[in-house]
């Protein structure tokens, strides 16, 4: 008999790709999205579609339905702008609550909570699940939200009321990425990448993500987190692949993160008189001038996690979005 999941944040990155692997191993799926979201990525998967928003817990209760065999939470904001902070901690924070209240409401079976790997802060170091957090970067709204979320979930178990299991990818590559790295692809497509970030990171196959979710609701540990890393690599060698699969001139050296710094401080100020999003901010100029690796021994020894080598990864990017007719755009 098929099992059945529910998915918020599914027109995603993420969300998208779970939403078909789900399908493709012969589960039910409904969707919870916003009445504006586009359904485009998933319009030829077989869904059943709920209308509301996770910051409406009512709507939220009446969407999901009873003993739901798993809640996969996928929806988050990733804003990192602090002009929008306060929405983005009503839809990582009391969204979170919302979908926890109402998979305890339904009876749900198992929840599946896609937190981050930025939750242990950020810091230049090997990551594992037991390594030592640091708050020092909780200042960016999107670390402080994620980490307060992931913190909802684990009381949430630990108080003996919730099954769930947290998953915390790093970076993450693969079709179906609109709005991540596809924007520093189609920069250096189009030849107007004006620098190099000095960080660089491990980097994760959202279809092998989204592989992993599923994993966690059968084989995850009870309230435990796993880390989803991959391949290494800093953001100047990430560029300079691309511009070689390209067929692009890039910068050779990374920019200072000195540099990236004041840039992000004056754009931020003329932000404040104009109200137009700046290219960059004071917060992601922070998280993209570290470097942290992610150790995912743990998911791959419990969960079959299995990460893609960059290279090929980064090709299934760029031919996705050639065949999305975005990569121009």
């Amino acid at each position: 008999m098929s099992l059945n999941a529910f998915v918020t944040g599914a027109t995603g990155f993420v969300g998208s790709n779970l939403v078909r692997e789900l399908h493709h191993q012969g589960w039910n799926v409904s969707i919870f999205a916003r009445p504006t979201s586009s359904l485009d990525d998933i319009r030829d998967v077989p869904v059943t579609v709920h209308l509301g928003d996770i910051v409406d817990a009512g709507s939220l209760s009446r969407a999901l339905p009873e003993h739901t065999d798993a809640v996969f939470h996928v929806a988050a904001s990733t804003n990192v702008w602090s002009r929008n902070n306060a929405e983005q901690s009503r839809i990582n924070i009391d969204g979170t609550r919302s979908v926890v209240e109402a998979a305890l409401r339904k009876n749900a079976g198992r929840l599946v909570h896609t937190s981050s790997f930025t939750t242990w802060g950020l810091q230049d170091t090997l990551l594992n699940e037991q390594s030592p957090r640091t708050n020092a970067t909780d200042w960016i709204n999107y670390v402080r939200t994620k980490h307060i979320a992931q913190l909802m979930v684990k009381e949430a178990v630990d108080q003996g009321r919730l099954d769930a299991v947290i998953l915390c990818p790093a970076h993450i590559l693969g079709p179906g990425d609109r709005h991540n790295w596809s924007t520093m692809l189609r920069m250096v497509y189009r030849g107007k990448l004006p620098g190099v970030p000095p960080g660089g990171g491990s980097f994760a196959d959202v279809r092998e993500v989204a592989k992993a979710h599923i994993a966690a609701f059968h084989l995850g540990a009870k309230g435990e987190s796993y880390l989803l890393g991959g391949e290494d690599a800093s953001f100047l060698e990430l560029v300079q692949l691309a511009g070689e699969l390209l067929g692009k001139h890039v910068p050779a050296t990374a920019t200072p993160g000195w540099m990236l710094r004041s840039a992000a401080r004056v754009k931020s100020l003329v932000a404040s008189l104009t109200g137009k999003e700046p290219d960059i901010t004071p917060e992601s100029a922070v998280m993209i001038i570290h470097h942290i690796h992610c150790d995912s021994s743990r998911a791959r020894r419990e969960l079959s996690y299995r990460s893609t080598p960059i290279r090929p990864l980064l090709q299934d990017t760029i031919d996705w979005l050639w065949k999305a007719g975005i990569m121009n755009s």
